[in-house]
């Protein structure tokens, strides 16, 4: 059997027929995660169920990869070209898995399954990777991933996170999105250092790095009127006085800011760093300011989308292709997609209207059968995607060439 005799709904029958074997085993695969939240790094429980269940299936995982303590990888295949699926599994302080990432984790894990049983029943070469990917709320894990080498030979990299019906206001509701577009993030901390003095009696004396934090502050949203529409500056004081007749000698706050693509952002966070400074330089105080982790933009490929959309309408899933408007939130998948090919979809899953992801409503949306059975169905069509590049080279070279273009584009 060659690769131009193979038709796709051959692959796509073995595809259903194996994940239904699984089906039960996938369930509760999905419902410990669930069931037991735990934040960025500290997902030890979530890395040895998902370790275990595919150590159970035959595979060699190589747990703690990279580096990462919570992060594994597992191989399949010889040959051809690497296609990789990202499977995540942090979840939020106080609200568990409200942005579903056990289902992130689910859709991952079962497109590699799938693609991972295609390549062995049709004997073609190419190989298929699952990257177990920590801390994608807090921590930029994929980010940590890529400096240790971990995407270093990934042809094309793929993931799915769920959402609602209606991702964006002005939309109709559909099954989900192909391409949405988000923002690049980074977060900035900083401190300001004064000198104590009594305030009553002798405030002269004093530099008041409260009064630095409040200016700066102030500066910022003396800027938010010249922010652009999909630009974020969000802040937190994270060490204020705690009594009030002291002049304080130190503050500390820790800022996120977002824009819609890299290079706005490294302009946005230079006017910050000139608000910051600017109330240090008006007190007298001090600062020091630290940036780190950087989530870049997502770059959308639109063959990838395009695939997407076709595979999930072999489902009976109508989903759209792509929504220029820029989801505000961000992904260090985007980190990924400036580094080889990326698809970040987001598909829906049945869940009251005014849901939306990091609201508890959505965590226990996330925990249904019904939203599982969404994520198998998104999890088959990322291993058909997956078929389409390892064995169609002129769809490979499209998505490749069009990635190319965009960075071009955007230097």
């Amino acid at each position: 059997m060659t690769l131009t005799t193979i038709n796709i709904e051959e692959v796509k029958t073995s595809v259903d027929a194996a994940l239904e074997a699984l089906q039960q085993d996938l369930r509760e695969l999905n419902h410990r995660i669930w069931s037991n939240p735990e934040l960025a790094y500290e997902e030890h429980r979530a890395h040895d169920t998902i370790c275990d269940f595919l150590e159970g299936q035959g595979f060699t995982v190589t747990r703690h990869a990279y580096g990462l303590e919570t992060s594994f990888e597992v191989l399949s295949g010889t040959g051809g070209r690497l296609v990789n699926f990202n499977a995540e599994y942090d979840a939020l302080p106080g609200i568990g898995h409200a942005c579903g990432h056990n289902l992130i984790a689910t859709s991952s894990i079962a497109a590699f399954l799938a693609l991972s049983f295609a390549i062995s029943k049709f004997n073609i070469p190419g190989r298929a990777q699952l990257l177990g990917t920590p801390a994608e709320e807090n921590g930029g894990g994929k980010a940590k991933l890529i400096d240790a080498g971990a995407y270093k030979n990934v042809d094309i990299s793929l993931m799915a996170h769920p959402g609602p019906k209606k991702i964006y206001p002005d939309q109709e509701p559909s099954d989900g999105i192909a391409g949405t577009p988000m923002n690049a993030r980074k977060n900035i901390h900083c401190e300001f250092t004064g000198r104590n003095a009594h305030a009553g009696g002798n405030p002269w004396e004093g530099i008041n790095a409260l009064d630095a934090l409040v200016s700066s502050y102030n500066n910022v949203a003396v800027l938010r009127q010249q922010l652009l529409p999909d630009q974020r500056v969000h802040c937190a004081f994270l060490d204020t006085p705690k009594v009030a007749n002291v002049i304080p000698d130190y503050t500390k706050a820790f800022w996120q800011v977002r824009s819609p693509t890299l290079k706005g952002l490294n302009a946005l966070v230079g006017k910050l760093r000139n608000c910051i400074e600017a109330g240090a330089l008006a007190t007298g105080c001090q600062v020091k300011i630290e940036e780190n982790e950087l989530y870049t933009d997502v770059r959308l490929n639109d063959t990838l989308c395009e695939r997407y959309q076709v595979h999930m309408g072999r489902y009976s899933r109508n989903v759209l292709k792509r929504h220029d408007k820029v989801l505000t939130g961000s992904s260090d998948i985007g980190n990924v997609s400036y580094e080889t090919p990326t698809l970040h979809t987001m598909f829906a899953i049945p869940a009251p209207a005014t849901s939306f992801p990091h609201h508890p409503t959505f965590a226990a949306a996330a925990g249904t059968d019904e939203a599982h059975a969404e994520a198998l169905i998104v999890g088959k069509s990322l291993a058909l995607i997956g078929w389409d590049m390892i064995v169609e080279n002129d769809m490979y070279d499209l998505a490749r060439r069009q990635w190319k273009d965009e960075i071009v584009r955007e230097e």
